[in-house]
This record gives C-alpha cells, structure tokens and sequence, in this order.
C-alpha cells in the first residue's frame, strides 16, 4: 500500500520512535541471541510509556480547568500542544458570544418594544423586560409555555397560527395592560426554527384614530342640518321667476356646489359606518349576477357615458354578504369607470367563482393611472388629477369605501392599470361566502 504523500509531524514523530524501538530490540536480540525476548521486552516498555502519557493527557483533558498541560515531549506533546490551542481558542469564542449575548440583552431591555423569542411550538424560549410588562410574563414559571395559552386574543391566535396579515395584528389586552393596545409582528429565520415577536404599544395611535373616527362622524352629522337648510332656500331661490337674470348663473353653481357637498358628507357617513364595525350584520346571500345587470341598466341610462358597457357573467353564484355595502362597492368601481373612460371607450363587468373564491372585476378602457398613485390610491381624498377629479364631482372617498367594505366582508382591492390603456378593479372574495343557488334556502334558514 502506497504511503500517502504528506504525513503529519506527529505521525512522523511516532513512526520513528516505533522504527527506533525495533531497531534497539533487534540489536540486542542479536548480541544476546534472545531475539523474541528483546523484541517482548522493548515493545512492553513502549506499550507502557505510551500508556502512561496518554494516561496523563487523559487525566489533564477531565482537570484542565484547574491543572496545567502536563510537561510531555514527542507526539504526546504536540497533541497537548494542539488540544492547548483548541481550548484557548474555544474560551476566547465562548467569552466573546457570552459578551455579545450580555450587550444584545442590555439593547433589548432598552428597546421601546417588546421582544420574545418563540420556538417552533411558538413556545417562550426568552423575552425582554418590557415584554414582560405589557403581557404579563413571568420568567422561569412562563418559559416552554405556548404564548398563545398567554395571549389568547383570536386574532392574535390566528395571526400566529397563519402568518396573515404579513404586516401584524393589533389587538387589545385589557387584564394584563390596563386596556392597552398593542401591535404584533413576528419575525421568521430562513428555517422557521426560532421566531422573534415583536409587540409595540400602539395605545395612542388607537385613540388618534378613534378620535379622528368621531371626529368625523360628529362633524358630518352636525353639517348636514345646515347644508339641508341652505340646499332648501338655493332651490327657492332657483325657482323664484323674480329673481333677477344676474343671480341666475351664480344660483344655480351653489347648488352645484352644496349638491357636492352633501355627496361628500354621505360617503364621510358611510366611511365612518363601515369603519365601525368588523363585519356586516345583515349577512344575506345576494345575486350579484342581477345586481350587476341592474348596474349596467343605470348607466346606459345615464347621459354621459361610455359607448359600450359589456355585462360577462360567468357564475350565478351568489354573495354571502350585506346588499347595501356590495351595491356601495359595485356602484362605486362602475361610476369611476364611466368617468374616466372616453365616450368612444368600453367598460366591462364580470363576475366568476373558482377554488379560491368569487372575484368581480370592473375594466375600462379610459386614461389609465400611472404605477406610483396605485398603493394611494384607497386613501381618503386622494386625487391622481385633483383639478380634473373635482370638475367630475369626486368627493375622493370612493375607493376609501370601496377598501373598507371589502375589508368587513374578507375581501381585497386588486388594481391593475396603464397610462394611456385603461383599468382594472377586482374584488376578491373568499370561498366561504360564495353560495350557490341550491343552498340558497339553507343560508336565508
């Protein structure tokens, strides 16, 4: 067998003692003539100093700790050598993430957030101080539990249990928090082993929003008495033969103006009723295929319209849903296609089922929208053309309703469009709330 090129120190260090040894115990085999006794002889005092050093190496490896490196020449000593740098190296590297380890839990226990690392049970492997505030951890006695068994809010034990929303879960924690609000997300490793919480307090942005909410509402509210007030006399005022001739044309763009104005406070009422709640409570199963021919009737009917406005039903499945909020998400997705569609252009509607759910989708042909407005575009009030949005009469609140009613009802927005070529609109709806007309009594019972 054919020796291999490189041999370590220590294999060369051995191998010469060994072939010293022999050569010795030949030797005095040949001066005595006892050839197998010197040979018995020589290899047992071998044997046994090397018994005896690695008797000691052993002893030093259980007592490093405490003992020095014992003082051994030949192979032996190279291998304490060796050993000696592995566990100096091994010290210095567990010393250095028992350091970082330190500083990372000083900067979590200074974090203004929440932090708990979850195993993959989601059970509790660590958390911060200030976790442990908010949702009433305690260390030792709520480590290995599942943090779920601690949180049990359902949405948060949904969120946990999906992964949906990507962006977290706010919920509210009244026994361990004083009726705080707080916001989840969880942090996932490439091999989903561990995973890091993240909690914030997000109580004051709640109250803002609550705030704003009200605000809103009362403000719409208290404005709609005068506006009725002021829409009555502009219409006297309209009708009066003697009105003079001057006053005509500013009357009549009051009105304009106060009709406008008490669209806009109709969807900020609507907004904050859909804002209200979580899901519609006047659940029925509706036909969306004779709500959509309904819509279609409206528009040929209209004055300023698209030349063609196509109707493609694809399912007569109905919508397990509120009719007054679908009809408001409909409406809204059809009127803003007529508006900006061309009289020359085309709008389609379409409704249609697969395994993932019911989708409606509303397609024009009409100016398009450029890609950096799509994400803002269910924000209140916001405009891609403010100038040519408010001559048409947009009150800007469209797609903010449009957004929120799908929300109560587990749907989603999905917005495709070109400058130029025209949009889509679709909503998409989950399978649960699709019916088919066979099972139509059973929902209504």
């Amino acid at each position: 067998m054919k020796l291999p090129a490189v041999l370590s120190t220590i294999g060369w260090q051995a191998a010469y003692r060994l072939a010293a040894a022999l050569l010795a115990a030949l030797i005095l085999g040949l001066i005595t003539g006892r050839m197998a006794l010197c040979f018995a002889i020589v290899l047992g005092m071998y044997a046994f100093f090397q018994n005896w050093n690695l008797s000691r190496l052993e002893r030093w490896l259980r007592l490093r700790r405490v003992q020095p490196p014992p003082d051994i020449s030949g192979p032996w000593g190279e291998v304490v050598a060796i050993v000696s740098r592995i566990y100096r190296r091994k010290q210095y590297h567990r010393s250095r993430v028992t350091e970082l380890l330190r500083e990372f839990r000083r900067l979590t226990s200074a974090m203004p957030e929440g932090a708990v690392l979850l195993g993959p049970e989601h059970e509790i492997l660590w958390f911060n101080g200030r976790a442990g505030e908010w949702l009433g951890l305690r260390r030792k006695r709520d480590f290995g539990i599942r943090i779920a068994n601690l949180v049990r809010h359902p949405d948060f034990v949904e969120y946990l249990q999906t992964g949906t929303p990507a962006s977290g879960v706010v919920v509210h924690e009244p026994a361990a928090s004083g009726g705080r609000w707080f916001s989840f997300h969880i942090v996932r490793s490439d091999t989903g082993v561990r995973q890091l919480l993240i909690v914030r307090d997000v109580s004051r942005e709640q109250q803002l929003e609550s705030m704003r909410k009200d605000f809103v509402a009362n403000a719409s509210h208290e404005l709609r008495s005068p506006l009725t007030v002021i829409s009555g006399y502009l219409d006297a005022l309209a009708d009066d033969e003697k009105l003079d001739a001057t006053w005509s044309s500013p009357v009549l763009e009051m009105r304009r103006q106060a009709e406008r104005m008490g669209t806009i406070i109709n969807d900020l009422l609507e907004l904050s009723k859909l804002e209200s709640g979580d899901t519609p409570k006047d659940d029925q199963p509706v036909d969306i295929a004779g709500l959509l021919a309904l819509l279609r009737k409206e528009v040929l009917q209209s004055e300023h319209r698209p030349e063609h406005v196509n109707l493609k039903l694809d399912s007569d499945a109905l919508l397990l849903g509120s009719e007054s909020e679908l009809h408001s998400i409909f409406s809204n997705l059809v009127s803003n296609a007529v508006k900006y569609t061309p009289e020359n252009g085309e709008i389609e509607m379409r409704w249609w089922t697969d395994e993932d759910g019911g989708h409606l989708s509303v397609r024009d042909t009409g100016v398009g929208i450029a890609r950096e407005h799509i994400p803002r575009l269910t924000e209140r009030f916001y405009r891609v053309d403010p100038g040519r949005a408010r001559s048409m009469g947009g009150s800007g609140l469209g797609l903010a309703i449009v957004k929120h009613a799908l929300q109560r009802h587990g749907g989603s927005l999905r917005i495709k469009s070109r400058e130029g070529v025209g949009s889509t609109f679709t909503c998409d709806f989950p399978r649960e709330r699709i019916l088919s007309r066979d099972s139509k009594a059973t929902a209504v019972s």
